[in-house]
């Protein structure tokens, strides 16, 4: 055989009662097979699959009912937040209110108390006022009466203070 030749070469497969390698093959997987199907091993991984395909459905199923019963859970924590935050408004607005009325009664309190204060302050010095007057006018009375008396004293004598008592007695007994 010389270089760069291509003849072919024939080769003689081993082969045992008249079976190559490849058919010994398939008939030992299809004894495997019978084996595997006359010892029901199909039964046993079809109910192996039927077992894990039910785990499995109850795996989803409870992982479902987790997950609804985490949106329900949200959703009760987002309406409680949601409450939160319109009590926290109400209350801020109560809060609000009350400082108002708080405000506007003290306001209408210190009107009051002004009020109360200036016309204390009008009726003392209203008082001062007429204890003033009525001090002036005793004062002028006195004044008057001594004046009066000095000039009774200076004017008059007995005999005229004689006429003028008798005068007066005299209209008084007219009433």
């Amino acid at each position: 055989m010389q270089a760069g030749s291509t003849m072919p070469v024939n080769e003689v497969e081993p082969s045992a009662f008249g079976l190559t390698a490849p058919a010994w093959i398939a008939l030992a997987m299809l004894a495997v097979f019978g084996i595997l199907f006359w010892k029901k091993v199909h039964v046993a991984i079809g109910k192996a699959l039927d077992d894990k395909i039910k785990l499995i459905r109850d795996q989803l199923a409870e992982a479902e009912a987790l997950r609804k019963e985490a949106e329900a859970l949200k959703a009760e924590y987002e309406a409680k937040a949601a409450s939160a935050d319109k009590d926290r408004e109400a209350l801020l607005e109560r809060a609000r209110d009350e400082a108002d009325e708080i405000v506007a009664k003290a306001k209408t309190n210190a009107e009051a108390l002004i009020e109360r204060r200036t016309r204390m302050a009008e009726d003392k010095i209203a008082a001062e006022e007429r204890a003033a007057v009525e001090q002036l006018r005793a004062a002028a009375a006195d004044a008057a009466a001594k004046a009066a008396a000095r000039l009774i004293a200076e004017r008059h004598d007995a005999k005229t203070d004689a006429q003028l008592v008798d005068q007066a007695i005299k209209e008084i007994d007219r009433r």
